[in-house]
């Protein structure tokens, strides 16, 4: 190959660079850190406890039926593939149990537990994923009988979110779910770290009771919580940072509008149709951990904002929505929420009703009302004419869109402008040429109805918001100069 030839190549790639958007550059990044097939995903324990993280190769998936018809629980099977998937495992067999309610010490029964181990042996599989947040009775029961790790719901999306999380503030939330997950369920190796009285004088239990005062397990746990505590304060600080940056858009006035809804429901898509933001876009569950916010225009001209959040699913783990609740807070203040569902779904009003559950808990603490909501059903491209219309029927009033296609983008854009807060004041005024600034002000906060220029300087009919009005009053139309 020749030094010119070299040189060509050189180029292609750096231009190829150069078109690639943000989200294209993280879903490249993402990919190089998958996990290898056989390698163990289990890390070293340096503190000598069980930090139970996770090796997930090939797994067998548990779930105990209680409620419902097949179809809900087929459809809360087929979600624990997807997001073992997700994790990076490779599922083998999966088995349902129906019962009035979990077994108390073995979450499926002694029988189940039976046949699952078999089908533990006979697949070669080295983890059991349950469909359910176990207790550490439960946890250790099933370790102990199936010879396996055995993992719950909860610490599964914590795993996924922990892959996921790339910035500061999500990668402290992720960490301080996990451990508040992982408190309860620490345990110690073995006999060596029964707990010991501590002292001479100990607990009064006697002779061989009385230790150095505090086991190791006890120390791990005063070491977390003081992380816990740690954690804690870093994200009250990034989080008044976010309120800070909220509430300049909000001393603006500008509206804002949150896009929320069901995990791959095809949010970031959307926000990207909407603003051409190029933000990261994957076929995977929780692709997106960390808020979005972009600029857009309404038809008129009316700017507000647009922020991606957070995907919610089905029993969304109640740590992960503490943590995360600064960050959810994007929802609760916004004037605007478009609920994001995803049309192919076999059950959407499910994931609307997952979605709702979750909102309505953020904003249980705020005396502030829910904002507005618009429901827009994506990815009708993906589905027939037959669903379209159950869909219809289904969510009367919902905006139908495609964002891979762009089909119905421009009707939801319209739609938006509808709903979102618009001025309230409108005013003429006569602004002079050497304070252009406050002409750019009326058209980045407000709504521009007609504008024309004069000898005098810029005359200008807009709506706009009252703190905007008053610094417009000097230059009113009639107004003395």
């Amino acid at each position: 190959m020749t030094e010119n030839t070299l040189n060509n190549d050189t180029t292609d790639w750096a231009d190829e660079d150069e078109n690639l958007s943000t989200g294209d550059l993280a879903l490249a990044d993402r990919a190089a850190l998958r996990r290898v097939a056989g390698l163990s995903t289990e890390l070293e324990d340096i503190t000598e406890v069980e930090y139970r993280q996770l090796r997930l190769e090939r797994v067998v998936l548990v779930g105990v039926w209680t409620e419902g018809t097949v179809q809900d629980s087929d459809a809360s099977m087929a979600e624990l593939k997807l997001l073992a998937e997700t994790a990076g495992s490779e599922v083998l067999e999966a088995l349902v149990q129906r019962r009035d309610k979990p077994d108390t010490a073995t979450y499926i029964g002694s029988g189940k537990v039976a046949e699952l181990r078999d089908v533990v042996i006979s697949s070669g599989a080295d983890t059991v994923i349950a469909d359910g947040e176990l207790s550490p009775g439960q946890l250790r029961q099933l370790e102990e009988k199936l010879k396996v790790k055995v993992v719950d719901r909860t610490a599964l999306i914590l795993d996924i979110f922990a892959q996921h999380a790339s910035s500061r503030e999500g990668k402290a939330q992720v960490e301080l779910a996990q451990l508040q997950y992982m408190m309860p369920r620490l345990r110690g190796w073995g006999e060596s770290l029964s707990r010991q009285g501590g002292g001479a004088g100990g607990s009064g239990g006697g002779v061989g009771t009385r230790g150095p005062g505090e086991t190791k397990l006890e120390t791990d746990r005063r070491r977390i919580r003081a992380r816990i505590a740690k954690l804690r304060r870093e994200i009250a600080a990034m989080s008044t940072t976010r309120e800070t940056k909220r509430g300049r858009r909000h001393s603006g006035e500008v509206p804002s509008v949150a896009i929320a809804g069901y995990t791959n429901a095809g949010k970031s898509s959307l926000l990207n149709a909407l603003t051409g933001a190029g933000v990261l876009v994957e076929d995977a569950l929780f692709a997106t951990l960390d808020p979005t916010t972009r600029r857009s225009e309404t038809p008129e001209g009316l700017p507000y904002t647009l922020t991606d959040t957070v995907g919610f699913v089905r029993h969304l783990p109640h740590q992960l929505v503490e943590a995360f609740r600064s960050t959810l807070e994007e929802v609760a203040e916004a004037d605007l929420l478009v609920h994001v569902v995803d049309g192919s779904d076999g059950m959407p009003e499910k994931q609307v009703k997952a979605v709702r559950e979750v909102i309505a808990e953020i904003n249980g603490k705020r005396d502030d009302p829910m904002p507005a909501e618009l429901l827009v059903v994506n990815k009708t491209d993906a589905v027939g004419d037959l669903t379209i219309a159950r869909l219809r029927h289904l969510f009367p009033g919902a905006a139908f869109v495609s964002a891979h296609s762009g089909e119905g983008i421009p009707e939801l854009r319209e739609r938006i402008s509808q709903l979102i807060p618009r001025p309230e004041v409108t005013v003429e005024a006569l602004v002079p040429y050497a304070r252009g600034e406050i002409v750019a002000r009326i058209h980045r906060e407000g709504e521009v109805l007609s504008e024309k220029h004069t000898e005098e300087g810029t005359e200008l009919s807009a709506r706009v918001h009252p703190t905007l009005a008053a610094l417009l009053e000097q230059y009113a139309v009639g107004s003395p100069a």
